[in-house]
């Protein structure tokens, strides 16, 4: 089975709409949402994990971008910033999917991409502003 993570930011108008729901009947595709912020009255984003055939999740891509969608493809997690960091590990206990840890030899903070949900949780755990997802920064 094939997936992809990826940010969906939804117009304003189309936050009322069942897109999503068509994602799981019409294109067969599994979605797991990882994080969400939507409300009535602006722009909703979406970040989400992307499941099934390959040829079903590009459908369901390509559909959602004929929506009016932004369909942005997660393709790296969260980055430390190794000048800034201070490797205090204020960040690893804010990471719901254990993608931060203290490498056991050197005692540094790393990030496990494979693990990474680009979730966001870690920038503002950090004090020394030095962990950044670049998928979420614009």
């Amino acid at each position: 089975m094939y997936s992809k993570k990826v940010v969906l930011v939804f117009p304003k108008e189309m936050v009322r709409q069942p897109v999503i729901y068509r994602l799981s009947r019409d294109f067969d595709v599994v979605f797991n949402i990882l994080k969400a912020k939507v409300t009535a009255d602006e722009d909703g984003m979406m970040l989400m994990e992307l499941s099934g055939p390959r040829a079903q999740v590009k459908r369901a891509v390509s559909f959602l971008e004929e929506q009016g969608v932004r369909v942005t493809t997660i393709s790296k997690g969260a980055v430390i910033d190794g000048k800034k960091c201070t490797h205090c590990g204020a960040c690893v206990a804010q990471c719901p999917a254990d993608a931060l840890y203290v490498e056991a030899e050197t005692y540094l903070v790393k990030v496990s991409q494979e693990k990474c949900i680009s979730c966001g949780l870690c920038v503002p755990a950090c004090p020394y502003k030095a962990i950044e997802v670049p998928s979420l920064a614009a």
